[in-house]
């Protein structure tokens, strides 16, 4: 039993007679596996979760047991699936209220079958109580080419009368205590995917969110588990999960008098009681898990791939480099304007413009954020040629054009709004609560009406324009008065389910009929980075925050789960608007370029020395890019860790090409900075050193120079503090991107 220590799990918790003849179900990915004991009649039994095991060892771990443990303790703590009722003492997974009041639940396993696929097999393993017609279905998805296992249950029953579901988490890991670090992510608007890192202590930590439309600004429904102790980039045994879902969401880690941090992980069920008809199928939303032995950027790394293959939108297309108008004009659209910026973008090589708020509204023109949310017609004042005229723009110019729209949203200073108010979230008998501009309304999404009207403007828009490329689609407020006036008052509590069930009907209707365009989730920025809306999706702003030196930590926390083709990522203006840091052209190039490349800016008012180093950088950039939106992550430096600089770098598959990012992060005198050693490069090739977007007057020493990865990865590259050039040109914030071929 040597390589037992490789596991997470103590399985001395299990009784050897009592498993010695069980049902084992083994689900595996290439390199890791879980194991379920399904023995029918039975509670259904977590037993393993790791690294691979060899078949004798799987069957020791399957076998193993402990006399000194109670077989009704075992079976308490190791429950794959906990449900209220017999584990009443400590929290569960699923809890219902019986037509007849009663509040328990008992499971068994009823059954177990599999169905493979080229990509993926799936465990389905049903369960029923012991006494009502109640069943659940706990199911395993494991990818036979990416090292993630997604879970999720469905419910359903066959009573009389309907049921109520009070609790419905999608699934239950337990975890062997020892030295566990947790890590998670806070933050607000503007300031998203702020990375925590703790031990996880005795006690109960919560993750929730309850915003209703958008899910990643305050906390993201992602966390990782590192088993050795404080977390570490690239050594250590490290769990990760990721709930797919786009609504409101609750994480808990319970740690009591056992051996086990107990994590639940699903649906928020605050507010949210389910009112379950018979026969009903009730499917929680999909947890994807991944394990790795080769730290965070391990877990990350199988994240990436999984989801540029499988949750993403055309994640494994390149996207373009593109310009968009915000932050260079804001509500300041006009057509003229939209010309020059289109001259601009494309004389520096970029390949799309986007043309973001402000361009709408007949009766009421939108001429800021407190009106004519729900009047999608052009404003005639400003484009009098229409979005032809722009197309035509952006053909004589040889670039994608692409147009900004919040499709789930109005305000009450709007013509759809007075023609269908009873369409837009409200409490009964209660006045609206409004939110941005003091007039924005939250449509109903739980309305087939409302459901139908989405569909139907971005459905006429592009059979109207079939040129366009690209949607920019935002949502910038949460329900702050929770009610329906579609749904009957029985039903209230279905509202935050209902409306991202109607949200996902929208976008699946909008994909099949439109499987090739571009769609950015943007939600006050970062609001929507999740894979549960990513699917129809092609990538989300990370932040409203284009500071670069922020973007800097809110692009690693991102970075822990999603892929840099997701990430959009653009150079702007300094001083910065929100910040008001004034950050060198160079700098807020390098971090752009670590994501999907683009511009949010006014080029007019840019220099004709900063307009042809943009030219320069995105032409790189375009060299580099299927390394950086295709590669594999490897973070080298954190700037949570408060050591002067950051660093990551991407590597190819085949490990023939690199780039390696290096940003500083503090400034001060005499200042000793760590020197960074590379990783994920093949130690026995060469690998020639070329610096992208130099400004020094003379290149760095090693400048062409080549170097085996064993050099790099063990011995490092030294790299100057600050840049060698006039003094009117320098800054605090240097930065270097290096090109390893």
């Amino acid at each position: 039993m040597a390589h037992l220590h490789t596991t997470f799990l103590a399985i001395a918790a299990l009784v050897a007679p009592v498993w010695a003849s069980a049902q084992s179900q083994i689900v595996t990915t290439p390199n890791t596996e879980l194991i379920v004991n399904a023995t029918p009649g039975n509670p259904l039994q977590f037993v393993y979760y790791g690294t691979k095991l060899c078949p004798a060892d799987e069957q020791t771990v399957i076998s193993a047991g402990d006399a000194k443990i109670e077989r009704f303790e075992s079976q308490r703590l190791m429950n794959a699936y906990p449900a209220f009722g017999l584990e009443a003492t400590s929290d569960v997974a699923v809890a219902c209220k019986h037509m007849d009041g009663n509040l328990t639940l008992d499971l068994i396993v009823n059954g177990a079958s599999k169905e493979s696929s080229s990509n993926y097999t799936v465990t389905r393993i049903s369960l029923k109580d012991r006494v009502y017609p109640f069943f659940v279905d706990v199911c395993y998805k494991a990818y036979n080419n990416v090292d993630i296992i997604e879970t999720w249950t469905e419910i359903r029953h066959q009573e009389k009368k309907a049921i109520e579901l009070t609790q419905f988490a999608s699934a239950y890991m337990p975890i062997r205590r020892g030295e566990v670090w947790y890590t998670s992510f806070t933050g607000s608007w503007g300031n998203e995917a702020n990375m925590v890192e703790e031990p996880l202590l005795p006690g109960t930590k919560v993750v929730s969110n309850r915003d209703g439309v958008r899910n990643s600004h305050t906390a993201h429904s992602e966390v990782m588990f590192s088993l050795d102790g404080k977390p570490q980039e690239l050594t250590g045994r490290v769990i990760g999960a990721a709930l797919c879902y786009g609504g409101n969401y609750k994480l808990r880690v319970e740690t009591g008098d056992t051996e086990y941090h107990k994590f639940f992980i699903g649906m928020n069920e605050d507010y949210s009681h389910y009112t379950l008809a018979p026969n009903e199928l009730f499917v929680t939303p999909s947890v994807a898990f991944s394990y790795s032995n080769e730290g965070k950027s391990g877990v990350s790394r199988n994240f990436h791939s999984w989801g540029r293959e499988y949750k993403i939108a055309h994640g494994k297309q390149l996207r373009k480099v593109l310009l968009n108008s915000w932050e260079g004009v804001y509500f300041d659209i006009n057509q003229a304007g939209m010309d020059q910026m289109m001259n601009d973008i494309a004389s520096m090589g970029g390949e799309l413009f986007v043309m973001d708020d402000g361009w709408f509204g007949d009766k009421y023109p939108r001429k800021d954020d407190c009106s004519s949310l729900g009047d999608w017609v052009v404003d005639k004042n400003k484009l009098p040629n229409g979005i032809e005229g722009l197309l035509a723009d952006a053909k004589k110019h040889g670039i994608k054009f692409g147009i900004w729209f919040e499709p789930e949203m109005a305000n009450t200073v709007s013509e759809l709004y007075e023609a269908h108010p009873d369409w837009v979230i409200k409490a009964p008998k209660r006045d609206l609560v409004l939110g941005r501009g003091g007039t924005q309304v939250v449509l109903d999404l739980s309305n087939p009406k409302v459901q139908d009207f989405i569909f139907k403007l971005i459905d006429d828009f592009l059979t109207k324009y079939p040129e366009t490329d690209y949607i920019k689609w935002d949502a910038n407020m949460s329900i702050m008065n929770y009610g329906s006036q579609y749904l009957p008052m029985d039903k209230q509590s279905h509202l935050y389910i209902e409306y991202h069930r109607g949200f996902t009907k929208v976008m699946e209707r909008i994909r099949a009929k439109y499987p090739d365009i571009t769609i950015q989730a943007c939600a006050s920025g970062g609001g929507r980075a999740n894979y549960g809306i990513l699917p129809y999706f092609d990538e989300f702003w990370v932040s409203d925050d284009t500071d670069a030196l922020q973007r800097v930590y809110m692009q690693w926390g991102t970075s822990m789960f999603f892929p840099a083709v997701a990430m959009a990522s653009h150079i702007s203006a300094s001083p910065n608007h929100n910040t008001h840091r004034v950050v060198s052209l160079k700098y807020r190039t390098d971090v752009a370029m670590s994501g999907r490349l683009g511009m949010e800016i006014q080029p007019k008012n840019m220099t004709d020395d900063e307009k042809d180093f943009c030219r320069k950088a995105i032409a790189q950039y375009k060299e580099i890019r299927p390394i950086v939106q295709q590669g594999d992550i490897y973070r080298l430096l954190s700037p949570y860790d408060k050591k002067g600089a950051a660093s990551l770098m991407y590597v190819t598959p085949d490990k023939s090409n690199a780039v390696f990012y290096w940003w500083k992060t503090e400034t001060f005198m005499n200042q000793h900075l760590p020197r960074v050693l590379m990783a994920g490069l093949d130690p026995d090739k060469q690998y020639k050193v070329t610096e992208l977007n130099r400004i020094d007057k003379e290149p760095l020493p090693f400048e062409g120079m080549s170097f085996s990865g064993k050099y790099l990865m063990e011995v490092g590259l030294e790299l100057p503090y600050t840049h060698n050039v006039d003094w009117q040109l320098q800054s605090s914030w240097s930065s270097r991107v290096l090109l390893l071929q």
